[in-house]
């Protein structure tokens, strides 16, 4: 079936048809007769050739770090309704941390048009990254990160640990670290430096061995709790960079003995769902991760539809949610 026998069956012109398929003004008499047809042959216009025709694929390209992390998920939950109720689909391309694999991405989805826009949930940027965003000829928005001359919505990570751990300082005298690698600026670099700032103000030195860096995981904050006890005993708070670190390090405090928080305060980012049902309930960052999908989102719409022609930023509020974590 094509476009020409659905008006010969429908008794209409070709460009009747094709008026119907592109929400064009049709009588309806003749839309009800196009329809008639429609669902007796059970035709479906051809998406190439709609792309060949109008230079749009309704589709949005969604590239995600990490497809089973908590803050991703929660931003493509904040996401998806938005472009779907703009009537565009959504393809996910996860690169389970793969800098490399989040540049081929960029660059399929530049060559082939097979996306009308781009989000990036983003974590590093390098070399190839900056020259992937120069050569794509699709409109883009960075989430999770700021980068200069594009339009980003990210989180106020500086912020968020500076003050959670200033929090802990009230009654902490020898806090630790266990942070990510900084070439995440955002959750690497700006929440060691929140908290490096929040030390000095305090007048808190904090030792090299009293920082450990992190992957992204229970078991890796685990290794890192060890190591930072084993060297600094007389620890009392482990600041940590995500909540998974966290979970790690209040796994290892548990095992030896150690009480939370009377003997050691334990902090962590993200405020996922298992910070609210760990013993004890986890103190940490509520990040607006569903709000910021949204934005993105909208800030998406706008650059498609020509509206948005500047980069813009949007920097998210946060809330630091006290539990029994902490003193």
């Amino acid at each position: 079936m094509d476009i020409n026998q659905i008006a010969q069956m429908a008794g209409v012109s070709r460009a009747t048809v094709s008026r119907y398929f592109n929400d064009g003004y049709v009588s309806q008499e003749k839309r009800a007769a196009i329809k008639r047809v429609i669902d007796k042959t059970g035709y479906v216009p051809s998406r190439q050739a709609k792309v060949l025709r109008t230079g749009k694929t309704d589709i949005v390209g969604v590239i995600i770090p990490k497809i089973n992390s908590a803050s991703v998920s929660r931003m493509v939950a904040g996401i998806t309704p938005v472009l779907n109720d703009a009537g565009y689909q959504v393809l996910l391309a996860n690169t389970d941390n793969d800098a490399a694999r989040e540049v081929e991405f960029m660059r399929l989805f530049s060559e082939r048009r097979q996306v009308d826009g781009v989000i990036l949930v983003a974590t590093i940027f390098t070399p190839a990254h900056l020259a992937a965003l120069k050569e794509l000829n699709t409109p883009l928005v960075v989430l999770d990160q700021s980068l200069s001359g594009y339009s980003c919505v990210y989180q106020d990570d500086y912020e968020a640990v500076r003050e959670l751990t200033g929090q802990v300082l009230a009654t902490a005298k020898a806090p630790a670290y266990i942070g990510v690698l900084e070439e995440d600026v955002s959750a690497g670099e700006m929440r060691h430096r929140g908290f490096l700032d929040a030390c000095r103000e305090c007048g808190v030195e904090v030792p090299e061995d009293a920082q450990e860096l992190a992957e992204f995981t229970v078991d890796s904050g685990y290794s890192c709790a060890e190591a930072i006890m084993q060297a600094r005993p007389h620890t009392d708070a482990i600041v940590c960079a995500t909540d998974s670190i966290a979970f790690g390090a209040l796994t290892y405090l548990h095992e030896h003995g150690l009480r939370v928080p009377e003997d050691v305060q334990v902090t962590g980012v993200g405020d996922s769902e298992l910070a609210q049902v760990v013993t004890p309930r986890l103190t940490t960052v509520h990040h607006h991760y569903k709000t910021s999908g949204q934005e993105a989102a909208k800030m998406l719409l706008g650059t498609m539809s020509g509206d948005d022609t500047v980069a813009r930023t949007i920097k998210m509020a946060y809330e630091i949610v006290r539990r029994a974590s902490t003193r």
